[in-house]
């Protein structure tokens, strides 16, 4: 079974940011398609973008963070509307860390 999760930290408040809805795009970056739209659970958490069926394909993916309305709903300023992430799959085992974080 092939996986793409995530986990949202917000980390101004040092916990989990639920309720974000990302998008993950499979594809060149200049005709993407949309593979699956899901909203972070209580924990932070996508725990996976594939359905059971679905195979992790070498290729360029493209996640997607709607930070905008998630930061609207927290009463927080909005730096960055939206949070894009491309990484590129060149093997089936795969971790990717990435951490973006305003400060003021």
């Amino acid at each position: 079974m092939s996986k793409i999760s995530t986990h949202i930290l917000d980390t101004n408040k040092g916990l989990p940011a639920a309720g974000v809805t990302v998008s993950l795009y499979r594809g060149p970056a200049a005709g993407p398609s949309l593979i699956c739209s899901c909203t972070t659970n209580e924990d932070g958490r996508i725990d996976n973008f594939l359905s059971p069926d679905e195979t992790l394909k070498i290729e360029s993916y493209r996640l997607e963070f709607e930070s905008a309305s998630y930061f609207a709903a927290q009463g927080q300023p909005v730096f960055y509307p939206k949070v894009i992430v491309e990484f590129l799959v060149q093997d089936k085992d795969l971790s990717l860390i990435h951490i973006s974080e305003p400060t003021r």
